[in-house]
C-alpha cells in the first residue's frame, strides 16, 4: 500500500463509494449531452444543409481564416506590448528609488484592478475625442490587453527576480558588479527560466481575452463566427459556434501544452536556482478568485 501526505488512502468502502459517484456523474453528463443533442435536433441544427457552408473552401478563405488572422494579429501585438510593459514596470517596482518604485506600483495595481472589458470600452470611446475620427477597434483592444496583462506580467517579473536566492546577488556584488550588471548578468537570466511558465500561461489568458474585441466590433474569429457567418448563411449560428469553439480550444490547448512543457523543463533545468513562478491565475483559482 502506498500512502500520501495529502490525503488518506481510501479503503474498500470509500473506493466503492467513489466508483458509484463516478458512474452517477458520467450518467449525469451523458443525460445533459443527450438533452442538448435532442434539443438541437428538434430545431434542425444537425441538418446537413446548415453545415454545408463549412465544407466549402470559400467559407474558410473568406470568413474563418481572416477572422483567425485578426485574432492572432491582436494576440501577437498584445503579447509583445504586454511583455515589454511587464518587463519595464516589473523592474521599476524593484528600483531602489522611491520616485520610480511607487509610481510604477500605482500603475500596475490600478490597471490590474480595472476590468479588462471596461478598459477596452473606455479606450475605444476615448480615442476619437483624443485623436479624431477613425477606426480604433484594434488599437483599443491591443491597448487594453497590454495594460491589463502587462500589469499581471509585471508582477510575474517582480516575483521571478525575487525568487532568485539572495546569495546570488550578494556574490555578484562581492566581485565588484554594479546593480545594473547584477540584474543583467546574474538575476535576469535565472529569473527568466523561473518565470517562463507563468508568462506563457498569461499569454494563454491574453489570447482568450482577444474575444472581448467582439464587443467593439473588432473583426476577429468570434466576430466572424457569431455575427458575419450567420448573417451570410442563415441558420448557421450553432454550427459556426461549434466550429469557432473548436478552433479556440485548439489554440488554447497548443499554448497550454507549451506552458506545461516549459514548466517541466524549468524544474529540470540546472541553469537557475530559482523556483518556478506560479501563474497568478492558478493562485486566484485556488482561493476562489476569478
Amino acid at each position: 500500500m502506498t500512502s500520501s501526505v495529502l490525503f488518506d488512502v481510501p479503503g474498500p468502502r470509500a473506493r466503492l463509494r467513489n466508483h458509484a459517484l463516478t458512474v452517477v456523474g458520467v450518467l449525469g453528463v451523458a443525460a445533459v449531452v443527450y438533452y442538448v443533442y435532442t434539443g438541437f435536433d428538434e430545431k434542425g441544427q444537425w441538418d446537413g444543409k446548415i453545415w454545408e457552408p463549412f465544407t466549402q473552401a470559400s467559407t474558410w478563405t473568406d470568413y474563418i481564416i481572416p477572422g483567425l488572422l485578426g485574432t492572432l494579429k491582436a494576440a501577437g501585438l498584445g503579447a509583445v506590448c504586454a511583455l515589454v510593459f511587464g518587463a519595464v514596470f516589473g523592474l521599476a517596482r524593484l528600483s531602489d528609488h522611491r520616485w520610480i518604485r511607487i509610481p510604477a506600483g500605482a500603475v500596475v495595481e490600478t490597471f490590474r484592478a480595472i476590468p479588462l472589458l471596461l478598459l477596452i470600452f473606455f479606450l475605444f470611446y476615448l480615442a476619437p475625442s483624443a485623436f479624431g475620427s477613425g477606426d480604433y477597434t484594434l488599437p483599443a483592444l491591443v491597448a487594453g490587453l497590454t495594460l491589463y496583462n502587462g500589469s499581471v506580467l509585471a508582477e510575474v517579473v517582480k516575483a521571478g527576480v525575487l525568487s532568485v536566492p539572495k546569495g546570488q546577488s550578494e556574490a555578484a556584488y562581492a566581485i565588484g558588479l554594479r546593480k545594473g550588471g547584477v540584474m543583467r548578468l546574474v538575476l535576469l537570466p535565472q529569473a527568466v527560466t523561473a518565470m517562463m511558465p507563468a508568462i506563457v500561461s498569461q499569454l494563454v489568458v491574453l489570447l482568450k481575452d482577444t474575444a472581448l474585441g467582439y464587443i467593439i466590433a473588432y473583426e476577429d474569429l468570434l466576430n466572424y463566427g457569431f455575427k458575419i457567418i450567420p448573417a451570410v448563411f442563415f441558420g448557421s449560428l450553432v454550427p459556426a459556434a461549434i466550429v469557432i469553439g473548436v478552433i479556440y480550444i485548439g489554440l488554447n490547448m497548443a499554448l497550454s501544452a507549451v506552458a506545461t512543457w516549459l514548466e517541466r523543463r524549468s524544474r529540470r533545468s540546472r541553469k537557475t536556482s530559482a523556483q518556478p513562478v506560479i501563474p497568478l491565475g492558478s493562485i486566484e483559482s485556488s482561493v476562489g478568485g476569478v
